[in-house]
């Protein structure tokens, strides 16, 4: 079986749009910009990639308390296809990147890492339970085995 992992570095183009399903699971949507320097006949070019990408429950909701735009971060993560259809109803394809890890980059910049408090069940209390974080670095690591978006439960767009 081959293996679907892909790792970006580059800047947030938005700030992360923190969404919850009907049953309270968060889900965090937001793109970043990936460039690309390189040399052709002794003149450099320069090329950008954007990618969108959803990072869902305890990782998500870190992100979207984490991030800004304009961040530099580090993504590591699987692409996924999805279809839908769009308001003159053509059926479209996009392809996303479904995060496991998100990250500051630290060549240009320092962070702080702040770790979530956890609950009685052993639970991360999450960027929800402790407010919205500053410029720190990503605190604590996703929860569970929750971050399947189709483990029994519909995506919320």
């Amino acid at each position: 079986m081959a293996d679907n992992n892909i790792t970006l570095v580059g800047n947030l183009t938005r700030d992360p749009e923190l969404r919850f399903t009907p049953t309270g699971r968060g889900v965090a949507s937001f793109g970043i910009a990936v460039g690309r320097r390189y040399q052709v006949n002794g003149e450099w070019k320069e090329d950008t990639s954007y990618f969108n990408i959803t990072a869902w429950g305890q990782l998500g909701e870190n992100a979207s308390a984490t991030l800004s735009k304009g961040m530099r971060c580090v993504v590591s993560g699987r692409l996924e296809q999805r279809e839908y259809t769009n308001r003159e109803g053509e059926k479209r394809t996009a392809i996303e990147v479904v995060a496991d890890e998100i990250g500051p980059s630290l060549k240009w910049a320092t962070a702080q890492v702040e770790r979530n408090p956890r609950d009685a069940s052993g639970q991360s209390g999450g960027a929800s339970s402790r407010g919205q974080g500053g410029q720190g670095g990503q605190g604590g690591q996703a929860g569970g085995g929750d971050d399947n978006p189709f483990g029994g439960e519909e995506e919320p767009f």
